[in-house]
């Protein structure tokens, strides 16, 4: 994979069925903080004006803006919840989260190497997650600026590859990206498994994104429903277990024994993939438009997803749009 961008495949327009394929990958860029603004109070004429509060300490370099959410003056609901939600976790805290909170799902006798780069935020608002897959990969990719989503979503319309945002092809998706972001992509057909496997995990080691394809459980996590409960999501990291850690280039966490980090700007050695057919000891770090939290996704379980994306949904075929 020489590129910016991948993607597993999914259906290419619906009411069809499709044989399944697999990703298309994109390039990695810092998110935007969001600008807020504060109303003064009313001030009282009858009254002398007390001194003005002492102002809140500026914000920290490492403090990370809260997602943006794509037609946010639209949903209540979606802002009630940013409001809650604080600063969105950056991607090697969220993953300890996960360690920490699912023990039982990594293997014990088995050292972890995670690699892994920050996403942005965005949460969709109606069937366009695989454009928002696409901005959040765009974010990484860029070197400067973004590309907007409602620009995203204008040339998909106008190149015939979405009606309302939803995208069906993987192939229509590795098109848009290269003429919105100016960036290589690559179509992997036959799916994550196989020899795809190591050049999806060489690729998402050096820090590119790739797009999934999958069916997504009520958890968001994949399952298999023929392609009823088709979603996007983009990943841009893994987690190895491995029986050693090579040296050198590698620091153990401080707070997780166990779990060990590339060390930024020093060389180091690619560890020896885990074997395909090894259970627990591949995990793909991603997100997708309904969530501004990181999931670990079993390899295999995503892989399994994404081969079954055979079918359009009934509910969506008989819905009149």
């Amino acid at each position: 994979m020489a590129s910016p961008c991948s993607f597993p495949s999914k259906p290419t327009t619906p009411p069809r069925t499709h044989t399944p394929q697999a990703p298309v990958i994109p390039p990695p860029l810092p998110p935007n903080p969001l600008d807020l603004a504060l109303p003064s109070p009313p001030c009282s004429l009858q009254a002398p004006i007390p001194p003005p509060p002492p102002l809140p300490p500026q914000p920290s370099a490492v403090e990370v803006a809260p997602p943006r959410v794509y037609g946010l003056e639209k949903s209540r609901l979606l802002q009630e919840a940013l409001e809650k939600a604080g600063p969105v976790p950056k991607g090697r805290e969220d993953v300890k989260r996960l360690l920490k909170l699912h023990k039982d799902r990594f293997r014990s006798d088995l050292q972890w190497i995670l690699f892994c780069a920050d996403l942005p935020s965005l949460i969709q608002e109606g069937p366009q997650c695989g454009l928002v897959a696409l901005w959040m990969a765009g974010r990484l990719l860029l070197t400067s600026g973004s590309i907007p989503l409602e620009r995203l979503v204008q040339v998909a319309m106008e190149r015939g590859y979405t009606a309302q945002g939803e995208m069906f092809s993987a192939a229509d998706m590795g098109r848009l990206a290269q003429e919105t972001l100016g960036c290589q992509t690559e179509l992997l057909g036959g799916g994550l498994g196989g020899p795809n496997r190591d050049r999806v995990l060489q690729h998402l080691i050096t820090g590119y994104p790739l797009l999934i394809p999958y069916d997504e459980d009520f958890n968001h996590e994949p399952c298999q429903r023929k392609g009823h409960k088709a979603h996007w999501a983009v990943s841009a990291g893994v987690l190895l277990g491995v029986q050693s850690v090579p040296s050198p280039g590698y620091v153990e966490d401080t707070e997780l024994p166990g779990l060990f980090h590339p060390v930024p700007g020093i060389p180091h050695r690619p560890p020896s993939f885990p074997e395909e057919n090894s259970p627990g000891a591949t995990f793909l770090l991603s997100k997708q438009g309904k969530s501004w939290h990181y999931q670990l996704w079993d390899y295999n379980q995503v892989r399994d997803s994404n081969l079954q994306l055979t079918d359009f949904s009934p509910l969506r075929a008989t819905d009149g749009r």
